[in-house]
């Protein structure tokens, strides 16, 4: 670490101490946890009861908005949640979004249809932009920099176990009780994590006194800027939903595909024009001047769009290409969560010598190597060969993305961390979304491209794009094993070149830091209020 992100560290500890001992520490970060694994979960624990859900409910045309609306709803409400708790404070934000998702989940187990169901995903994920947004927020304002790294590592484990442990969980409850307990077991956890943060996270009067000290501003109310928080609400719905929905509910070239990106580019404007006269903005000019945090989040989009490749591609080619069931399927993947978290707990030792932009090279430098050298795998190989290369993924991603986040939320002070932590969550967003628009567009492509150059014997009947092809192979029996083989090929071509366009998206965050980034992170030595 640099001299001055030294004496910064040290001078800040006693500043960031004082707020809180590790006592009084103990209950919110709790309940912090609690509240992630919650907002982690419920993006995977609807996935394996599906079946179940439409075999009840009905709508198997739209069933696809159960993640799409819950995933829109995040992603759009998390600048606005960023901006309100740097205006009225940590706790009523986090109070109010549990209150949210809470009601959310007992409405979904209540829902009488798929319509009912798809608009209380949505309600929940209205919730869900709080929880993900104000937990990372909150976590900063209470331990210090040299903290930080500890509770960010709990808080990435949370994130891991139970993104891996949701769809389980949701098969285990949709095939032995009800659906609908997918939905009810989040009301006790949830609960206590609400009575926890109501009862023990006290916000010292100090994060208040960060405004300009006028008799004027002294006594106004504060204020919230609606008209832009409508405007990013309906910019980003419009886009991620053009994302979501493209090449899926209709065509890449096609009528409402043009219609919603049109319409997303001209709300993109109109939110320009309505925050640059804003009084209090709810995205400030300032998160995009600043190139500390400009930078990261850039980098952290092309985190975010790179994470596709593993996240959604790898385990069609763990069960299609090698063969394995969906459970060792599942544990292919998994290594990469073990080593994340323990990569980010070890990250502090490695940015303390070197700094926040040195250790996030190095690290999204392996990520690169790492992914460009998936697509050298030897063709059916062995379960531990994509096992090995996740494992050193995710340690590499663990020295890449914690050192930005802490670095952003120690440049700023308390008065602008919610803003600032909430502009990353919504680039890594915002990346997953073009991601997965992007690799699926990639994949189908490469895969058409195999299919249509496949013999004349084995191609009639053959699927037509990558879900038919993991069907089919699914069922291996029902296919000549030439047949399978070929499709084996086309499906492992595909998720080569994923891997490739992945290798690429880290390229440009690796760029981006080198060309973009300060070479020395500003790091601030007194709290702002």
């Amino acid at each position: 670490m640099s001299g001055t992100e030294r004496r910064a560290q040290s001078a800040a500890i006693p500043e960031a101490a004082a707020g809180a001992s590790p006592s009084r520490r103990a209950p919110v970060a709790a309940a912090l946890m609690l509240a992630m694994a919650l907002a982690a979960i419920d993006g995977t624990i609807v996935s394996t009861a599906i079946p179940q859900i439409v075999g009840d409910l009905g709508g198997f045309s739209v069933f696809s908005w159960l993640f799409s609306g819950y995933l829109l709803a995040v992603t759009v409400t998390l600048p606005v949640y960023g901006k309100l708790s740097d205006t009225f404070g940590r706790k009523p934000v986090l109070v109010v979004g549990m209150a949210v998702f809470l009601a959310g989940s007992l409405l979904c187990a209540a829902a009488w249809n798929m319509a009912a169901l798809i608009a209380f995903r949505v309600l929940q994920g209205l919730g869900g932009g709080a929880l993900q947004g104000t937990v990372q927020t909150v976590a900063a304002d209470l331990y210090p920099l040299k903290e930080r790294p500890k509770i960010q590592a709990k808080l990435s484990t949370v994130w891991a176990v139970s993104a891996v442990a949701g769809p389980a969980l949701g098969g285990l409850l949709a095939g032995y009780a009800d659906w609908r307990w997918i939905f009810l077991v989040n009301l006790p956890v949830g609960a206590v994590a609400l009575w926890l943060v109501a009862r023990h996270l006290h916000e010292p009067q100090r994060t208040r006194a960060a405004r300009p000290r006028t008799a004027r501003t002294r006594t106004a109310r504060p204020r919230v800027d609606w008209p832009g928080a409508l405007a990013i609400f309906a910019c980003g719905g419009l886009l991620l939903t053009a994302l979501v929905q493209g090449g899926v509910a209709w065509p890449w070239l096609s009528a409402p595909s043009a219609a919603f990106f049109a319409a997303s580019a001209l709300c993109a404007a109109a939110t320009v024009a309505i925050e640059r006269r804003a009084a209090q903005p709810i995205i400030p000019g300032w998160v995009w001047r600043r190139r500390t945090i400009s930078a990261v989040n850039l980098s952290l989009g092309a985190l975010g769009l790179l994470m596709i490749a593993p996240t959604v591609f790898l385990p069609t080619y763990a069960q299609s290409v090698l063969g394995l069931g969906p459970i060792p399927a599942g544990f292919v993947l998994s290594v990469m969560t073990l080593s994340w978290p323990i990569s980010s707990a070890l990250s502090s030792r490695v940015y303390t010598r070197t700094g926040f932009r040195n250790c996030a090279l190095i690290g999204i430098a392996c990520a690169t190597v790492v992914l460009l050298a998936f697509p050298l795998l030897p063709y059916r190989g062995a379960a531990w060969q994509p096992a090995l290369l996740m494992l050193a993924l995710g340690a590499a991603l663990g020295l890449f993305q914690l050192p930005l986040i802490i670095a952003v939320q120690s440049s700023v002070g308390w008065s602008e961390r919610g803003t600032a932590t909430a502009s990353i969550l919504f680039c890594r967003q915002v990346g997953q979304s073009v991601g997965a628009a992007l690799f699926g567009a990639v994949a189908n492509a490469t895969l058409a491209g195999r299919l249509a150059d496949a013999p004349a014997a084995i191609r009639p009947g053959m699927p037509d794009d990558l879900d038919s092809v993991a069907r089919a192979l699914s069922h291996p029996a029902d296919l000549t094993a030439r047949t399978a083989d070929y499709l084996r090929h086309a499906v492992s071509t595909a998720v080569d070149h994923v891997y490739l366009g992945a290798g690429c998206a880290a390229l440009v965050a690796l760029l981006t830091l080198v060309l973009l980034a300060p070479r020395r992170f500003p790091v601030r030595t007194e709290e702002d209020g």
